[in-house]
C-alpha cells in the first residue's frame, strides 16, 4: 500500500542562508529537488516532496528558507520555516563549516529539544573547511554536498532514526478479528469527491481487509435493509450522517465515525472530548475558529463554512462569530477564540495535528474535531466513544 504524505516521516532541513541546505537536499535525494544558488535567500517558501529514498523508504523531504534571512520578506520566510517545525518528524540542521555555528543554529537546537524532535547536526562544505567549529555536547556529522562525502552516512543515520521511532499504529485494525463484519456508511452527496472516497474511508476500508474482516459499504438509505440481513461488530459512519444513522443502528451495535477514529489515531482523545463539552458553554459574540487541514474546493453546502455555523447556531441558540482557516494556516495566537473546531486531520501528519492540539492546550483554548463535535450536538458522544472502552 503506497503511503500518503500524511503517513510518511517528514524530514526537514534547517539552517542559515547559504549553508548549503538545498545542495545537501539534492545530494541526499539524488534529484534536483531544490534550486541551488550562491545568492543568499534563494530558497523562499519551503519546498516539499514525497519520495522513496533508500534506505529510508517513503518519506517527505522539506527544504526551508534560511533562518537568518533579513528584511520584511526574510521575516515572512523565517515565519514559514518556523511553521515547518510543526510537522517535522526528524530535523537536519545544516551548518556552513567554513563559518561555524551561529546564534540562529543554537536557537534551532533549543527548539528541537523543546519539541522533542530527533535531529542531526551536519557541518556542510567539509571539503572547504580547515577546521570544524564544534557545538557543545552535540553529535555532528561532516558532509560535503559537492563531493558527496558523508552523504551516504547521513542517509544511513536518518534511516536509523526512522526505524528507532517507528511505531505500528492502526485506525481500526487492532480492534478487528478475522471474520468480523463492519458496515461503513459513506454518503455520496454534493460534498463527496467525484469518482473516489475520501482518505479516512479508504484507510479504514483497507485496514478491515488487512484484518480479514468483511467490510460492507453503503449509503444511509440502504443501512436499515443491510442491518436486517446481518449483525456487524461495528457501524462506522461519516459524521455528517450521525443524526440519521443513530436512529437506524440498534443500541447493541457499536456506532462511531471515521472522524472520531481519526481523533484517536492522530490526536489526543481526552483533550478533544473536553473541547466538545465547551459547545454548550458558547455565548453571544464568542469567536469560534473552524480549521481544516486540507485545501479542498469549497462546495455550496460546505461542512466547515456552511454546515457547522448553522448546526452550532441551532444547537446553542447563540450568535457566534466564526473564523476559518485552511491547509497550512493555523494562527499562532489563539487567545481570541472560545473554541476551535478542527477537521479530522487526515491530510496532516500526526506531528502537525498534535502540534495544533498542543498550541490550543498551551493557550487554554478548547479544541474538538468535527466528528466529536457532531456526535456531541446529536447527543450520542458517549455512544460514539464506546469503541475505545471495549
Amino acid at each position: 500500500m503506497q503511503l500518503t504524505k500524511s503517513e510518511r516521516p517528514h524530514i526537514s532541513f534547517f539552517g542559515c542562508t547559504n549553508s548549503g541546505k538545498s545542495s545537501l537536499v539534492n545530494a541526499v535525494t539524488n534529484q534536483n529537488l531544490a534550486v541551488v544558488s550562491e545568492v543568499n535567500g534563494t530558497t523562499t517558501d519551503p519546498v516539499e516532496k514525497a519520495m522513496e529514498i533508500l534506505p529510508l523508504g517513503p518519506v517527505v523531504i522539506i527544504d526551508t528558507a534560511g533562518v537568518n534571512d533579513s528584511g520584511k520578506l526574510g521575516e515572512l520566510r523565517i515565519e514559514k520555516t518556523q511553521r515547518v517545525l510543526d510537522k517535522t518528524d526528524i530535523a537536519v540542521l545544516v551548518i556552513d563549516s567554513t563559518i561555524g555555528s551561529q546564534k540562529e543554529d543554537e536557537d534551532l537546537i533549543k527548539e528541537f529539544k523543546k519539541r522533542k524532535i530527533p535531529y542531526i547536526v551536519v557541518f556542510n562544505k567539509s571539503d572547504l573547511a580547515q577546521e570544524y567549529p564544534l557545538l557543545d555536547e552535540e553529535v555532528y556529522m561532516l558532509v560535503s554536498a559537492k563531493t558527496g562525502e558523508g552523504v551516504n552516512e547521513l542517509r544511513e543515520k536518518l534511516g536509523h532514526i526512522i526505524n528507532e521511532n517507528k511505531q505500528e499504529k492502526y485506525i481500526i485494525r487492532d480492534r478487528l478479528n478475522q471474520g468480523d463484519i463492519v458496515i461503513l456508511v459513506i454518503p455520496i452527496d454534493e460534498s463527496a469527491p467525484k469518482g473516489r472516497i475520501i482518505l479516512p474511508q479508504q484507510n479504514v476500508l483497507r485496514e478491515c481487509l488487512d484484518a480479514h474482516a468483511t467490510a460492507v459499504c453503503c449509503q444511509v438509505n440502504e443501512l436499515g435493509q443491510i442491518l436486517n440481513k446481518m449483525t456487524p461488530k461495528y457501524v462506522i459512519t461519516d459524521s455528517q450522517a450521525f443524526n440519521e444513522v443513530k436512529d437506524i443502528v440498534p443500541e447493541n451495535i457499536i456506532l462511531t465515525s471515521f472522524s472520531i477514529l481519526m481523533a484517536n489515531y492522530k490526536g489526543s482523545l481526552q483533550t478533544l472530548l473536553d473541547g466538545a463539552k465547551t459547545i454548550s458553554e458558547l455565548e453571544d459574540g464568542d469567536k469560534v475558529l473552524i480549521s481544516e487541514g486540507c485545501t479542498h474546493h469549497r462546495q455550496c453546502n460546505d461542512i466547515g463554512t456552511v454546515k457547522f455555523p448553522k448546526w452550532i447556531g441551532v444547537n446553542t441558540g447563540k450568535k457566534i462569530d466564526f473564523e476559518f482557516t485552511q491547509g497550512g494556516e493555523f494562527p499562532a495566537d489563539l487567545s481570541k477564540y472560545k473554541l476551535i473546531i478542527h477537521c479530522g486531520g487526515c491530510m496532516l501528519n500526526e506531528q502537525e495535528m498534535k502540534s495544533r492540539i498542543k498550541k490550543a492546550k498551551d493557550q487554554r483554548i478548547p479544541i474538538v474535531n468535527y466528528g466529536m463535535a457532531i456526535a456531541y450536538m446529536n447527543g450520542i458522544l458517549n455512544r460514539a466513544l464506546e469503541i475505545f472502552s471495549e
